[in-house]
């Protein structure tokens, strides 16, 4: 798959607040499976997600974002969610579920410092529905 074959396709984004946390609760509330694992954060496939939205409406620490109104400041991230699929060679394998971890991260997401358990981000913090 080339990366710039799936721009169009990007509905949502995992963004910097999954990295060290991978909380999944956007995996089982996904409908087609269109969530994969890596090493640090997880990652939306953008040519099997349809845009319905569950994910992002689940996440306790607001990391999922829609495409369209993302902040500027977490922007590098759509592109990071479409690399993660070309570099880690997965292409497309229709599901996640058959996949299981992949010990790969982007280099965006692999040069953020590690998380610690005090500057993980609060789960339930009522942030705004999209």
């Amino acid at each position: 798959m080339r990366e710039d074959a799936v721009v169009s396709a990007v509905i949502f984004a995992i963004t910097a607040a999954c990295i060290d946390l991978k909380d999944r609760s956007c995996v089982a509330a996904c409908p087609v499976d269109c969530i994969y694992e890596g090493g640090r954060s997880l990652y939306i496939h953008p040519e099997e997600c349809i845009g319905c939205g569950a994910c992002e409406s689940v996440c306790p620490v607001e990391a999922i974002w829609r495409v369209d109104i993302v902040p500027d400041e977490l922007a590098a991230f759509v592109a990071d969610n479409r690399r993660f699929f070309v570099e880690s060679g997965l292409g497309s394998p229709g599901g996640a579920a058959g996949v299981g971890p992949v010990d790969h991260d982007t280099a965006l997401v692999a040069a953020q410092r590690a998380r610690t358990e005090e500057q993980s981000p609060r789960f339930g913090s009522g942030g705004p529905a999209l």
